[in-house]
Protein backbone atom coordinates (compact mmCIF):
# COMPACT_ATOMS: atom_id res chain seq x y z
CA UNK A 1 0.00 0.00 0.00
CA UNK A 2 1.31 3.72 -0.46
CA UNK A 3 -0.40 6.35 1.09
CA UNK A 4 0.86 9.64 3.11
CA UNK A 5 3.14 7.53 5.80
CA UNK A 6 4.82 5.71 3.18
CA UNK A 7 5.08 2.61 1.10
CA UNK A 8 4.30 -0.61 3.33
CA UNK A 9 2.41 -4.21 3.16
CA UNK A 10 -1.13 -4.73 4.89
CA UNK A 11 -2.51 -7.74 5.88
CA UNK A 12 -5.39 -9.20 7.74
CA UNK A 13 -6.83 -12.81 9.15
CA UNK A 14 -10.50 -12.43 7.62
CA UNK A 15 -12.06 -15.26 10.27
CA UNK A 16 -10.51 -12.92 12.89
CA UNK A 17 -12.61 -9.82 12.92
CA UNK A 18 -9.87 -6.98 14.01
CA UNK A 19 -6.66 -9.57 13.48
CA UNK A 20 -4.80 -6.90 11.03
CA UNK A 21 -1.04 -5.56 10.94
CA UNK A 22 0.99 -4.22 8.03
CA UNK A 23 5.17 -4.57 7.91
CA UNK A 24 7.97 -2.59 5.77
CA UNK A 25 8.50 -6.16 3.86
CA UNK A 26 6.64 -9.03 3.10
CA UNK A 27 8.46 -10.75 5.56
CA UNK A 28 7.91 -8.79 8.01
CA UNK A 29 4.43 -8.35 7.68
CA UNK A 30 4.24 -11.95 8.17
CA UNK A 31 5.63 -12.05 11.53
CA UNK A 32 3.87 -9.33 12.68
CA UNK A 33 0.35 -10.74 11.37
CA UNK A 34 1.42 -14.18 13.33
CA UNK A 35 2.35 -11.97 16.47
CA UNK A 36 -1.44 -10.42 15.81
CA UNK A 37 -2.98 -13.95 15.66
CA UNK A 38 -1.24 -14.62 18.87
CA UNK A 39 -2.45 -11.63 20.78
CA UNK A 40 -5.68 -11.93 19.19
CA UNK A 41 -6.72 -15.33 20.40
CA UNK A 42 -4.97 -14.94 23.58
CA UNK A 43 -7.72 -12.08 24.54
CA UNK A 44 -10.72 -14.21 23.08
CA UNK A 45 -8.97 -17.37 25.18
CA UNK A 46 -8.98 -14.90 27.93
CA UNK A 47 -12.33 -13.45 27.88
CA UNK A 48 -14.47 -16.79 26.95
CA UNK A 49 -15.28 -15.50 23.77
CA UNK A 50 -16.10 -17.75 20.45
CA UNK A 51 -13.09 -18.50 18.36
CA UNK A 52 -14.36 -19.18 14.87
CA UNK A 53 -13.33 -22.28 12.75
CA UNK A 54 -11.31 -21.57 9.51
CA UNK A 55 -13.18 -22.22 6.42
CA UNK A 56 -11.79 -24.39 3.79
CA UNK A 57 -11.35 -23.01 0.18
CA UNK A 58 -13.72 -25.66 -0.91
CA UNK A 59 -16.25 -24.15 1.17
CA UNK A 60 -16.63 -21.97 -1.68
CA UNK A 61 -17.66 -22.68 -5.48
CA UNK A 62 -17.22 -19.10 -6.57
CA UNK A 63 -20.87 -19.04 -7.47
CA UNK A 64 -23.58 -16.66 -5.87
CA UNK A 65 -27.19 -15.86 -7.04
CA UNK A 66 -27.66 -11.83 -6.36
CA UNK A 67 -31.12 -10.13 -6.41
CA UNK A 68 -30.77 -6.36 -7.24
CA UNK A 69 -33.41 -3.99 -8.34
CA UNK A 70 -33.71 -3.43 -11.86
CA UNK A 71 -31.93 -0.33 -12.18
CA UNK A 72 -29.09 -1.59 -10.31
CA UNK A 73 -28.96 -4.07 -13.10
CA UNK A 74 -29.68 -1.71 -15.90
CA UNK A 75 -26.78 0.57 -14.72
CA UNK A 76 -24.25 -2.19 -14.25
CA UNK A 77 -25.29 -3.52 -17.70
CA UNK A 78 -25.22 -0.06 -19.79
CA UNK A 79 -21.35 0.32 -17.89
CA UNK A 80 -19.93 -2.91 -18.51
CA UNK A 81 -20.75 -2.23 -21.96
CA UNK A 82 -19.31 0.86 -22.17
CA UNK A 83 -16.03 -0.85 -20.22
CA UNK A 84 -16.30 -3.41 -23.43
CA UNK A 85 -16.87 -6.23 -20.95
CA UNK A 86 -19.31 -8.81 -19.54
CA UNK A 87 -21.44 -8.27 -17.09
CA UNK A 88 -20.17 -10.78 -15.03
CA UNK A 89 -16.31 -9.23 -15.49
CA UNK A 90 -17.74 -5.56 -14.73
CA UNK A 91 -19.44 -6.89 -11.49
CA UNK A 92 -16.08 -9.05 -10.34
CA UNK A 93 -14.09 -5.41 -10.94
CA UNK A 94 -16.33 -3.83 -8.59
CA UNK A 95 -16.58 -5.68 -5.67
CA UNK A 96 -12.90 -6.18 -5.63
CA UNK A 97 -12.25 -2.71 -5.85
Amino acid sequence: MDDESGRYFYGTYLELDGCQSHGETVEELLCNLEEAKRGWLEVKLEHGDPIPVPKAEGDYSGKINLRMPKSLHRQLAIEAELENVSLNQYMLYKLSR
